[in-house]
């Protein structure tokens, strides 16, 4: 059963209170909230494989890549299939090569999962993209998803720019400054106002 974060309910009254427009979208999207699973290896992957390309396409990808793990999403499945096999399933040579190697870090147990719980969003970030074929962006996914943070603002994804751009009637892409005014409005709780422009443009739930 999939539950509420603790600092959903709050978030939206404060928000709401805040900013008439995300007030709207919160209104319109009442059903759905931020999913969290506890299974690091699986989102990190999972934020592989949605890397730089449409929810739509990540989705149809993924559900390939579940077929060739046979529903287990764990580093010595993964590590037994081919680079051939994962290629054939959609993936670019570089996501089998990324794929891998937190496969290889996780089995070694070399990634600090238990650590990396008690570090800050700054610290957690930093020690994410750490490992190869992670950047900020996926650092950021992997924050929101599975360490359940409530207040990560990934200014580089795009759709969260295009949601911006389509609810507060501004310029696509929006200028810093107008980024930073969203940013500083919706400050502790920015993971929730991200949901809700996700939501807001794709009614499908997003999930790490």
């Amino acid at each position: 059963m999939k539950h509420f974060p603790v600092y959903w309910h709050k978030a939206k009254r404060i928000l709401s209170k805040r900013d008439p427009v995300l007030r709207g979208v919160i209104k319109k999207y009442k059903k759905g909230f931020l999913t969290t699973r506890n299974n690091p290896f699986f989102s990190l992957c999972r934020t592989i494989v949605g890397q730089q390309i449409s929810t739509k396409a990540a989705n149809s990808i993924w559900s390939k890549f579940e077929k060739k793990c046979k529903k287990r999403i764990i580093p010595n499945t993964v590590l037994k299939l081919s680079s051939r096999t994962l290629k054939s399933v959609g993936l670019s040579r570089q996501k089998v090569s990324y794929l891998k190697n937190i496969a290889k870090n996780f089995k070694n147990k070399s990634f600090g999962f238990r650590e990396l719980k008690k570090m800050n969003d700054e610290e957690a970030i930093n020690y994410v993209t750490k490992l190869k074929g992670l950047g900020v962006w996926s650092a950021e996914m992997f924050l929101m998803f599975n360490l359940n943070r409530p207040d990560i603002f990934p200014i580089q994804d795009i759709g969260l720019l295009r949601a911006i751009s389509k609810n507060y009637k501004t310029s696509y892409p929006p200028s810093k400054r107008f980024l930073d005014k969203i940013s500083k409005l919706h400050a502790g709780y920015r993971t929730v106002f991200t949901w809700y422009m996700w939501r807001s443009i794709d009614p499908t739930d997003v999930e790490y």
